[in-house]
């Protein structure tokens, strides 16, 4: 509003007065909670998603099996037993066991002796392939059942081994889904009468285990192949 200057008794200026009109300020808005819950809600939806179908695509395409194979007949041939051979002599012949090849379980055997037909030294090895299921968690349980107490370092996941009171010796080995089981015991013949014929000059086995483990080692490059 503008108002006239006063006739008398004024001050000689203009007075003017301007008013203008002043907004309330806004209150603030309200925060919507809602909109953070349903932002996590899709996020934590995704990633359970994207598991989900991982898991299944896992499960479709079954464990990793780290390049092990299915192996029949020639499993003694694979193994060449190259470390023991220089110990024990080269081997006299080679038996294979029983196969079994399933879409969730395979298992080959074979046999190899060493030495005379008198006396000797029998090799046994089993190699499994477990195509489902882990079976890393009953391993060490396995062995311990087997009186398999010393572990070995350095070769696969879990290995076991015990030296039979230096009579042989026996390593189980686990690698991923491949289990490798390799048996050494000496093998006592018999003459004519029945009587157990002797060694006159017995090898000694002590650190079998250092050998044992290199053939094992190579066995397993070999089932990979």
């Amino acid at each position: 509003m503008i108002s006239e200057p006063e006739l008398e008794g004024g001050t000689g200026f203009d007075t003017i007065e301007v008013l203008t009109e002043v907004r309330p300020p806004r209150a603030p808005r309200a925060r919507r909670p809602w909109l953070w819950a349903l932002g996590g809600a899709v996020l934590a939806s995704a990633v359970w998603g994207g598991g989900l179908y991982a898991y299944e695509r896992r499960q479709e395409r079954g464990p990793d099996l780290r390049g092990y194979g299915p192996v029949g007949a020639e499993l003694c041939e694979k193994a060449e037993f190259k470390a023991l051979s220089g110990i024990l002599g080269k081997p006299g012949g080679a038996g294979d066991g029983p196969l079994l090849e399933e879409p969730a379980l395979l298992m080959s055997s074979c046999n190899m002796a060493f030495g005379s037909a008198e006396t000797g030294y029998q090799l046994s090895l089993r190699y499994t392939l477990h195509k489902v299921t882990d079976p890393g968690p009953e391993f060490a349980a396995h062995a311990k059942y087997y009186d398999l107490k010393t572990p070995i370092e350095g070769i696969g996941d879990q290995a076991f081994f015990d030296d039979r009171s230096g009579e042989g010796g026996e390593m189980r080995v686990l690698d991923g889904q491949a289990e490798i089981e390799l048996t050494l015991y000496r093998q006592y013949g018999t003459d004519a009468d029945g009587n157990m014929i002797e060694e006159t000059k017995p090898l000694d086995l002590s650190g079998i285990e250092v050998p044992m483990t290199q053939d094992v080692l190579a066995l397993m490059e070999a089932l990979k192949k």
